[in-house]
């Protein structure tokens, strides 16, 4: 018979084994991770001090009542990680020969995995959405737009009245403007296909960043740059990315205008926890760029609306640079998440599947 322990550990899911005094007997791998606690250090602690409080809150429902638990979805904070991992929870109690209540034992199956792909699903879909509406709307202003543009000009040319001249002027400076507007909008109605080849992500990073050392908004900004070296030339479209990210940093540099922060820092690693999929072909391997800034960070009732077109939370903003970035992220298979950091300021999060040939794609 093998060691129970071994055993366990070959379970997918967390396991947790509980006496009936609310203590930490054992835990396997799986647990050790989701829960960020070695076993060693977790056996012989109350649950309060390992599992955090909603899970000893649930532990210790059921050691009292002796009835089992379940629920589908938990949010359960970690000591490490920034953001909360997702998790089917199952308490069980087991008892003595003679129905004494001895202990119970907690499943912990991490979602996170299928949420982001439901996520992932959901952004399309969205977006999808967002870009049938935004061809109709180009569609029904540019025409019109047109003729108001050629009936300024012929004003312009044909008036003698300087003050005439010059406010026609300003209508065909505001009506490119807004085709301007238009352009960038029907980006997210056009059904593009991507221009596929070998692209050094770094080499894109690079471009990027010099790009945008010559904006004003990039003095005395230090950027510090953490690149993963064992990355391999990823199978995308150079220039959608190149705009995902120059999007993503000028962003950053705006919201670092006028705060006492000064560094913007741009990380790659290889992700292999988190497999994504577009839906028709297997899982593979994650790449995760992130963008952080030292600025103000996200207020909560502005995070849901933070990527939808046209919101903006700058006088002069168009609210369409995230929109814009999150469209060709989705067209990549990948995710963009913007989330407030560990130490303040904001983290845009770009995860791109990890394909690197054609036969990948």
């Amino acid at each position: 018979m093998r060691d129970l322990s071994h055993v366990i550990d070959a379970l997918i899911s967390g396991v947790v084994v509980i006496d009936a005094a609310g203590t930490v007997c054992e835990m396997n791998t799986e647990a050790c991770r989701i829960l960020e606690a070695s076993a060693e250090s977790a056996r012989r602690q109350p649950v309060e001090a390992t599992l955090g409080p909603l899970l000893a809150k649930l532990v210790r429902g059921v050691l009292a009542s002796g009835r089992g638990h379940v629920e589908n979805e938990v949010r359960i904070e970690r000591r490490y990680s920034t953001a909360p991992l997702l998790a089917e929870i199952a308490v069980s109690p087991f008892h003595e020969p003679s129905g004494q209540g001895d202990g119970a034992v907690l499943e912990i199956r991490d979602r996170s995995v299928h949420q982001q792909l439901r996520d992932a699903a959901f952004e399309r879909e969205r977006m999808h959405s967002f870009g049938r509406i935004a061809a109709g709307i180009a569609h029904e202003v540019k025409n019109p737009l047109g003729g108001i543009r050629g009936a300024a000009e012929i004003v312009a040319k044909r008036s003698e009245d300087p003050r005439f001249v010059e406010r026609a002027k300003l209508v065909i400076r505001e009506t490119d403007r807004i085709a301007g507007l238009l352009d960038d909008f029907m980006v997210l109605g056009r059904e593009e296909a991507l221009r596929l080849r070998e692209v050094n992500l770094h080499r894109v990073l690079d471009d990027v960043i010099d790009m945008n050392d010559l904006d004003p908004l990039s003095d005395g900004v230090r950027i510090e740059r953490l690149y993963d070296p064992s990355i391999p030339e990823l199978h995308a479209d150079r220039d959608r990315l190149a705009q995902v990210f120059h999007n993503l940093v000028r962003n950053a540099l705006q919201a670092m205008a006028g705060c006492q922060g000064d560094r913007l820092g741009i990380r790659t690693r290889v992700d292999f926890d988190h497999p994504l999929s577009r839906g028709d072909g297997p899982h593979v391997p994650a790449v995760s760029i992130e963008v952080s800034d030292a600025g103000p960070g996200i207020a909560d009732d502005l995070r849901d609306h933070i990527t939808d077109p046209f919101f903006t939370t700058r006088e002069s903003g168009t609210g369409l640079g995230l929109s814009i970035a999150q469209h060709w992220v989705t067209a990549h298979g990948g995710r963009l998440v913007l989330e407030n950091g560990s130490d303040g300021g904001t983290c845009a999060r770009v995860t791109l599947p990890l394909r690197t040939s054609r036969r990948d794609s």
